[in-house]
């Protein structure tokens, strides 16, 4: 075993070193994510110790970062891509649904398109506007794209290394505001599969399903509440396309409630297809309706109210209590 403790952050920068060591067609492209590092750092000394030719500063023009990566993927190559704010996507948008998530099936199958776009997202660092967004429903209702989001420097880890060597293109969401949360990283391991849920703390009384950055609100959630005697299940779903209802459903069966809970607003967000999926499959298990928490259907805030945005430990236990109260 080789663990090392590393943050988030850190953890996805060693994954993409070794991913470069083992595969001379990986690179790493975007904006300043050569000499700068990237502006958190996270593809810092890349460009040092694999040269401009496999760390690539690119224009501010996201549409053309993504349409170059197309071309170097139909030349064999597997790009990845910095979006280097979740807000700064869209001028992209065209690209990766028109063209990256649609070329395989439009070629029959001929094509491959291993292009992996890394998106820091979600609030909770005091950000101006187009730097807290939460768009990964928008993605996830593409046919052709994957969507995953770690919630600790493990997965972060190997996720990123699993994503890189996807023949599909995989949107990696990266929880921003965790980027300094330390773990315990077994860099020997050998990783699960990438679209598979985890259960990160046992519970009997409800299911909590959660990705990304609320994994850690959610852990914070069960804890208040076992100290009332009620005991929570957490979920880590950790891929939102495709996901993996099968894991939901076994911890759903035993525990008889859920609440599903991120940051994206609640409206159209993706714990509404959980909900009525699971509604649909565990209909005679529940004893509750399945719950959702999430942002509000409004324009992300001002930082100095974000906090009255984004879901937090009293609104996931309000939840619960109303979960647990039928």
């Amino acid at each position: 075993m080789a663990i090392e403790k590393m943050a988030l952050g850190k953890a996805i920068n060693a994954s993409l070193r070794k991913a470069m060591e083992d595969d001379a067609k990986v690179l790493v492209m975007g904006e300043d994510v050569g000499k700068l590092g990237g502006v958190f750092r996270i593809t810092d000394g890349l460009e040092k110790d694999f040269g401009e030719d496999r760390v690539i500063d690119t224009p501010l023009a996201e549409s053309g970062i993504v349409g170059t990566a197309i071309g170097l993927a139909l030349r064999g190559y597997r790009p990845v891509v910095e979006i280097q704010f979740d807000g700064f996507v869209f001028p992209a948008y065209d690209q990766i649904v028109t063209q990256l998530a649609k070329m395989h099936a439009r070629g029959l199958g001929t094509v491959k398109l291993p292009v992996v776009i890394r998106i820091p997202y979600g609030g909770g660092i005091g950000a101006v506007e187009h730097h807290s967004e939460s768009p990964e429903s928008l993605f996830a209702h593409v046919a052709g794209l994957k969507c995953v989001s770690p919630a600790n420097a493990a997965d972060a880890y190997w996720m990123m290394q699993q994503a890189i060597a996807s023949d599909d293109p995989v949107i990696f969401f990266e929880p921003k505001r965790r980027y300094w949360d330390k773990g315990d990283v077994d860099t020997a391991a050998i990783p699960g599969p990438l679209h598979t849920a985890r259960t990160v703390r046992e519970g009997t009384d409800l299911t909590l399903v959660a990705y990304g950055p609320m994994v850690k609100t959610c852990l914070e959630v069960a804890a208040a509440a076992a100290e009332e005697g009620k005991s929570l299940e957490v979920l880590d779903l950790r891929s939102v396309s495709p996901v993996d209802f099968d894991g939901i459903q076994a911890s759903v069966e035993k525990t008889r409630r859920l609440v599903v809970v991120h940051e994206a607003p609640v409206f159209f967000g993706s714990g509404a297809e959980i909900a009525a999926r699971i509604t649909e499959r565990c209909f005679y298990h529940l004893e509750a309706p399945v719950l959702r928490v999430g942002a509000f259907h409004a324009p992300y805030p001002p930082a100095r109210v974000e906090e009255e945005y984004l879901p937090n430990l009293d609104r996931v236990l309000d939840a619960v209590d109303r979960a647990l109260a039928y």
